[in-house]
């Protein structure tokens, strides 16, 4: 009776001890998915509002050019200027920002489609920042007198972000593109593309409020100060612009938000932005 009491207590304990993880695991998998459901909805919520802010960066940026810079066109140097921040809006805020939440905004779509899928966002970038410095260089060369080129910091600042939009786009396309790359430095240079990504992301939006300041300082000259309607709007723009790119850092960083992997992306052996 002994031995039965001495060793019944042992049976129950290794019962509880190998039960308790399968509750413990339960218990885990219903968390996550709760806390997967609502991370999603929350992240819906938050792509919603950034794309309104997006949507109206653009519109507010044509409307500043169209009513106070005198809109756009070819015909003289200072209105081929004024590509430029349309462009840079367009491609280097609007489009960089949904390219680097590619990953998180369509999550269940095929790893290997939002891997082509960000490229191409990119190579539109792209684009329109050869388009918006192609307006800034023709501008200043057609002027009479010619305007000199990259003395600003604002020159500076972007000749930094495209030579780091450049690099990560090229090397972008050799790691996770090009077929062949072994895994292993895949896996290792991740961690660099998402954060030189962002950074790059955050410089170009750092660059765009630097710009908005100089064209307004440069146009209103001592006018300024006097808190005329171009300049508070010019204003409300760099600070939306700030808000706009608080909000993107704040969703592609939150790890609540990242694309969980899919059974199909073991096949490809790839790492990519999630």
């Amino acid at each position: 009776m002994q031995e039965k009491d001495l060793v019944t207590p042992e049976l129950e304990n290794n019962c509880k001890i190998e039960e308790a993880p399968k509750l413990n695991n339960m218990t885990e998998q219903n968390h996550a998915q709760h806390q997967s459901s609502s991370s999603i909805a929350s992240y819906s919520l938050l792509y919603t509002i950034s794309q309104i802010i997006g949507i109206t960066l653009i519109i507010f940026v044509f409307y500043w050019i169209f009513e106070f810079r005198g809109g756009f066109g070819f015909s003289e140097p200072k209105i081929i200027f004024n590509w430029h921040p349309l462009f840079m809006t367009i491609g280097f805020i609007y489009l960089f920002a949904n390219s680097i939440l590619h990953y998180r905004t369509f999550r269940n779509q095929r790893k290997s489609d939002l891997k082509n899928q960000h490229a191409i966002i990119h190579g539109c970038v792209l684009i329109f920042v050869l388009l918006a410095g192609w307006a800034s260089f023709a501008s200043h060369i057609y002027s009479i007198p010619s305007i000199p080129n990259l003395y600003s910091l604002h020159s500076w600042l972007g000749v930094l972000t495209i030579s780091m939009f450049l690099s990560q786009f090229i090397s972008g396309f050799v790691s996770f593109l090009y077929p062949g790359v072994a895994v292993q430095y895949k896996e290792a240079i991740m961690p660099y593309h998402f954060f030189f990504g962002v950074l790059t992301f955050v410089l170009a939006i750092a660059t765009s409020v630097l710009g908005f300041g100089e064209k307004l300082i440069f146009s209103l000259d001592k006018e300024y100060k006097n808190f005329p309607n171009e300049g508070l709007f010019g204003n409300f723009i760099g600070v939306l612009c700030c808000v706009y790119c608080g909000l993107i850092v704040y969703m592609v960083t939150k790890p609540e938000y990242k694309r969980l992997p899919k059974p199909e992306d073991s096949v490809l052996l790839t790492g990519n932005l999630d």
